[in-house]
């Protein structure tokens, strides 16, 4: 699990990267479906493993 801590003050972030990185791979599926759906079905299939 790739997670980052971010201290702003009192407050206190987790972000989970490979969620972030799924969030971004979908998006940009839906802004240009045929070249990036490959990237995204390959993405899947490396998680899957």
């Amino acid at each position: 699990m790739d997670r980052k801590l971010i201290i702003d003050g009192n407050a206190v972030y987790e972000i989970d990267e490979n969620c972030m990185l799924r969030k971004h791979l979908e998006e940009a599926v839906l802004e240009q479906p045929e070249k990036d759906s490959k990237k995204l079905n390959e993405y899947k299939m490396k998680r899957a493993e």
